[in-house]
């Protein structure tokens, strides 16, 4: 029986050893519900057809159809992870929005990280799609959840953090999400005092504590700063 929550996986890798390893992982996850493990990629194409799968586990080099034309042919397959033995693929697996990219040998700890984010990105999807935002006065932005509309004020929210098509509002008090791109947020004129620091994070600047190379702290969290963004806090003083 599956769980309540449980999302359809597929794992492809031409290799018989690494197919079980990954499925042995993956098992240890009830909310992983694994709906078909195959050795190539053109057998996967054929056998999907029009099933519905959240979760796509596959190897890239593959041979025939590897993994990331496959991956272009399956873009409607909201989690897409890659387990590959060669790291040089890394950002030709993000141009097709990889998930997440897992190299061989499969780590046990880095296996458990990934599936905490999988889990956590569906969470989140779940809650987004009760909730809309729309923009009051400058000073306001409005969140609907259901029949209620929750009224945040735009100067208490601390940071947002991207997850796919989705943004988390982390505020002073609570965290939020919305079913917009953190892109899209930050488009609008009322979010012109966030800053992004790396392609996750945008954070208020007046919360702002302290720089450095590798961190912005604001309030009590320590997020990441992306190499492209670097230039952005330069002329923060």
């Amino acid at each position: 029986m599956n769980a309540p929550d449980a999302y359809n996986c597929v794992i492809i890798d031409d290799d018989e050893i690494d197919r079980l390893t990954t499925q042995m992982y993956a098992r240890k996850y009830p909310f992983l519900n694994i709906t078909g493990v195959f050795s190539s990629a053109e057998e996967a194409a054929l056998k999907l057809g029009k099933e519905s799968v959240d979760v796509l586990l596959t190897d890239i080099d593959m041979p025939g159809l590897n993994g990331l034309d496959f991956r272009a042919t399956m873009m409607q397959v909201p989690v897409c992870v890659f387990i590959t033995s060669f790291p040089d693929y890394a950002a030709e697996g993000f141009e097709v929005e990889a998930f997440d990219f897992l190299v061989k040998p499969i780590k046990s700890e880095r296996f458990e990280h990934c599936m905490h984010r999988v889990r956590n990105y569906f969470e989140l999807k779940r809650k987004a799609e009760l909730f809309e935002y729309s923009l009051g006065s400058g000073n306001t932005i409005f969140i609907k959840d259901g029949h209620q509309q929750i009224k945040l004020n735009l100067h208490e929210i601390v940071y947002l953090e991207a997850l796919k098509d989705y943004t988390r509002i982390v505020t002073t008090t609570k965290k939020y999400s919305v079913l917009s791109s953190i892109g899209n947020l930050l488009l609008e004129s009322a979010f012109q005092s966030f800053l992004r620091i790396h392609r996750s994070y945008a954070v208020q600047r007046h919360f702002i504590d302290r720089v450095t190379p590798q961190q912005v702290y604001v309030r009590d969290y320590s997020l990441p700063v992306g190499r492209t963004f670097k230039d952005a806090l330069l002329n923060l003083k």
